[in-house]
């Protein structure tokens, strides 16, 4: 793909542990020290406790569809060519208050055009998938 994609700093102090989880095919979120909520976006602090202590725990990368949309014309280059495609928020099964944004594919290797917009439905079960882009595994969902 272009490298006009719009992809993360794989080495920003916060969230790089994430990055490094999907580059091993693992989705983990950022927990609290001292209280273990799950927090996301990771962050120094905890937003419950105020704890500066954080870790990194592996989920189980299941969920449920909370929202979605599909994004159309203009949109920035490198992502005009894949309209329409969807983009959505996926709660976590582990805690649905975190949730995640991605593409719904229709496969593990799939495009993110693929899935039919009119398809999607908001509470259906999806799982985690890592597809990669240029230099990132960028986690994204499939039905479950």
């Amino acid at each position: 793909m272009s490298s006009e994609l719009l992809l993360p700093d794989l080495d920003d102090e916060d969230t790089a542990p994430f990055w490094e989880a999907t580059a091993r095919g693992v989705l983990a979120i950022q927990a609290c020290g001292s209280c273990g909520r799950l927090r996301m976006p990771p962050r120094p602090m905890c937003p419950h406790c105020r704890s500066l202590e954080a870790r990194w725990q592996e989920v189980s990368g299941r969920g449920t569809v909370w929202s979605f949309v599909v994004p159309h014309p203009p949109l920035l280059p490198a992502y005009a060519e894949l309209a329409p495609y969807n983009v959505i928020v996926v709660a976590l099964d582990d805690d649905p208050a975190i949730r995640l944004v991605g593409n719904l594919l229709a496969s593990a290797d799939g495009g993110i055009d693929e899935v039919d917009p009119a398809t999607i439905e908001i509470g259906e079960p999806v799982r985690v998938v890592f597809q990669s882009v240029e230099d990132v595994a960028l986690p994204r969902w499939v039905r479950a």
